[in-house]
């Protein structure tokens, strides 16, 4: 079939949504002729890598509103701020590309994969073929008992979440693209909820997330190494909704002699995390090593024994898979993504009904894996097999691949 892909972040080799784009459109890509609306500050990293590996099903189209270029991946508070408007602004003119080249390639299916944010319209809806949605995500929310645990800022800034996904839900071009989509993938039973509120009859729970096979020998071509010191990680943005201070609680209330704790990431909540470290009296056990290349994390990762993963609301974390992929057992909150990902036999998932119990008991989950070096070993390999059955990139695309002939028929 010819398929017509948007993927405003797609980029190879790298993780996040650049990385979802670029492992979809390369997978799909095995089964049908492909043309990629995408932005043109992934071009450089496309073009370089179509040099060294040929996609002759791959075809790319660059574009940006106004010609106005932004790196999604720049931390500036300036992109951060504005890559939103910038997005939805590229949505109304990649309808407009859609568009002509449907007159003159004759699609036979649209489909939506980029950005994964649910509360954004795709305008390639209104294209006349099928249109496919997601996976997409942002329906999960703090639940409300985590709300005494967050600071001033915190709750600021999750009130204006709320209230943005509340406006975005308002936005008819919202609610078109729910109900003309032929099939919408959600990443969690939250987004569900959310798509079908929109009017999407037909929504299905899928990740947006995988591991390539690549990703998976160079993850596992070289063993975790065995130290005597026993040493949790936690990676991502430090924003208080990743939840690393419930990690940080639970590993001081552990007490875990010979034992580290490495926080990989920046952002806003750092000075608050390392005050936490230094009133608990852990600060000479917990190290930050701020934002790191995907190759160093992983480094991180492999030189690790467990993955702290308590996020209050995610759609994927994608460094779960990661982690697993390595071996390591994931504690997480059974939240979001990650409550999807992690399953009793490669990790443990703990209930969020308070932060305080949630700090026991990722405290006793954290004790139980350091009792039992068998659990680890058992979690690890149960997680390195999860991640290749389930979530491998080549087995995705042939589901879609799959998919795209039933909502074809």
């Amino acid at each position: 079939m010819k398929i017509l892909i948007s993927a405003y972040a797609c980029e190879p080799r790298q993780g996040s949504e650049p990385g979802v784009g670029w492992n979809f459109v390369r997978e799909i890509s095995k089964y049908h002729q492909i043309w990629v609306l995408t932005s043109n500050c992934h071009r450089p990293a496309i073009e370089a890598e179509l040099v060294r590996n040929s996609q002759p099903n791959l075809n790319f189209v660059y574009l940006d509103p106004f010609g106005l270029i932004i790196d999604w991946s720049q931390k500036g508070k300036f992109t951060q701020k504005w890559v939103y408007i910038h997005y939805y602004l590229w949505q109304i003119k990649a309808y407009f590309i859609g568009r002509s080249l449907h007159h003159k390639i004759g699609f036979d299916l649209v489909h939506h994969v980029t950005y994964v944010k649910y509360t954004s319209p795709s305008f390639l809806c209104l294209l006349p073929i099928p249109f496919v949605w997601g996976p997409v995500g942002g329906g999960e929310l703090t639940p409300k008992n985590f709300w005494t645990s967050l600071n001033f800022r915190s709750k600021v800034y999750e009130f204006i979440r709320n209230t943005a996904c509340f406006i975005g839900e308002c936005d008819p071009f919202v609610r078109l693209t729910a109900q003309r989509s032929i099939l919408a993938w959600a990443t969690t039973e939250d987004t569900v909820k959310r798509l079908q509120y929109l009017g999407a009859k037909n929504v299905q729970i899928y990740s947006q997330l995988g591991i390539s096979p690549e990703e998976l020998a160079s993850f596992t071509d070289k063993a975790p190494s065995h130290q005597s010191i026993i040493r949790f990680i936690s990676v991502g943005r430090l924003l208080h909704w990743k939840g690393f201070h419930l990690g940080l609680l639970a590993f001081a209330k552990a007490n875990i002699c010979n034992s580290e704790y490495w926080v990989v990431g920046e952002g806003s909540a750092r000075k608050h995390l390392e005050k936490i470290t230094q009133e608990l009296g852990i600060d000479q056990k917990v190290k930050f090593w701020s934002s790191l290349s995907r190759d160093e994390t992983i480094s991180k990762i492999r030189d690790s024994q467990v993955l702290v993963h308590p996020s209050l609301h995610d759609s994927g974390g994608l460094v779960c898979l990661e982690a697993m992929s390595v071996g390591l057992p994931v504690i997480c909150l059974n939240l979001g993504g990650p409550a999807l990902q992690v399953t009793e036999e490669t990790g443990f998932k703990i209930p969020a009904n308070t932060p305080e119990q949630a700090v026991q008991d990722i405290a006793q989950a954290m004790m139980s894996l350091v009792a039992d070096p068998k659990l680890r070993l058992r979690m690890g390999e149960a997680g390195k097999k999860r991640v290749k059955d389930v979530f491998n990139w080549e087995f995705k695309g042939l589901f879609m691949s799959q998919c795209y002939a039933e909502v074809c028929i």
